[in-house]
C-alpha cells in the first residue's frame, strides 16, 4: 500500500508539472494560479481517485478534461472522453 501512495505521488507531481505547463501557455496565467486552479477542479480529484485509473490518460486528455470543466461545468463533457 506505501508503495502505491509513492507512486501516486510520482504520478501526480508529472501530470501537475504537466497541466500547469498547458494552462499557463494557453491562458497566460502564472504557474501558481494555474497550479491552484487544476488542484481546485474536479478533473483533479478523479485524477487523484485510485479507482478511476487515469493514470493511463496523456497529459493532453487531461488537459482537455480540465478545460472542458472550465467551459461547461464538467470534466465529462471533454471530446477526449467522448472519443473513447
Amino acid at each position: 500500500m506505501e508503495e502505491m501512495k509513492e507512486l501516486m505521488l510520482y504520478i501526480l507531481a508529472y501530470y501537475n508539472k504537466e497541466i500547469v505547463k498547458k494552462i499557463c501557455n494557453k491562458y497566460g496565467f502564472e504557474p501558481m494560479t494555474a497550479l491552484k486552479l487544476f488542484l481546485k477542479s474536479q478533473t483533479y480529484q478523479m485524477l487523484t481517485d485510485i479507482n478511476l485509473e487515469m493514470w493511463g490518460f496523456s497529459p493532453i486528455g487531461i488537459f482537455d478534461m480540465w478545460e472542458s470543466e472550465q467551459v461547461t461545468g464538467t470534466p465529462q463533457n471533454s471530446l477526449y472522453l467522448r472519443r473513447a
